[in-house]
């Protein structure tokens, strides 16, 4: 069984993914880690040096390579909006949206600006609307998802537990 986790930056996948990981007894893989073992540089660096085409083509080349794995994997938050990537992961995993209050994403974010090379040039005070924008046009393709989670207001432990009862109600 493969769980891939979406959502936007800052949504907790990855921190999600290694606690739903450890609860399900299963591997756990940040597909963002993956690329950046193979590129030899940090996806930050990848895109500020050789360009945001030439990451989502790698992305897209290291994500079909693993798909198919038993284990819990954490997309970027760009992912499912390239290429096929969102149907591939659909077909090949049991996909779930981490969805959060645009609120709460800007309040993260916030505290990761420098590190998030999307927001390079954007002004805090745009910020709530710069991720509202873009949040916006991603959805379409989180939306897909096998399972929302709604996660405001639910603890991390209380969004495993919904996600772990949304596999077995899908007999994932």
């Amino acid at each position: 069984m493969q769980i891939c986790l979406v959502g936007y930056m800052t949504a907790g996948k990855s921190t999600l993914g290694e606690l739903l990981a450890q609860k399900m007894e299963l591997p756990f893989a940040d597909l963002d880690q993956r690329i950046a073992d193979e590129a030899q540089i940090s996806v930050h660096e990848y895109i500020r040096t050789k360009g945001e085409l030439s990451f989502r083509k790698l992305e897209r080349e290291v994500l079909h390579r693993e798909l198919g794995a038993e284990n819990v994997l954490a997309l970027g938050g760009g992912t499912p909006c390239y290429y096929d990537n969102m149907d591939v992961a659909l077909e090949q995993s049991f996909v779930v949206y981490l969805q959060w209050s645009i609120r709460t994403l800007v309040s993260r974010i916030e505290n990761e600006l420098s590190s998030r090379p999307l927001f390079d040039g954007v002004n805090k005070s745009d910020l709530p609307e710069f991720v509202a924008k873009h949040v916006f046009d991603r959805r379409p393709y989180y939306e897909k998802a096998h399972h929302i989670v709604f996660c405001d207001g639910k603890t991390e432990e209380q969004i495993c537990a919904e996600i772990r009862t949304a596999c077995k109600k899908h007999q994932v």
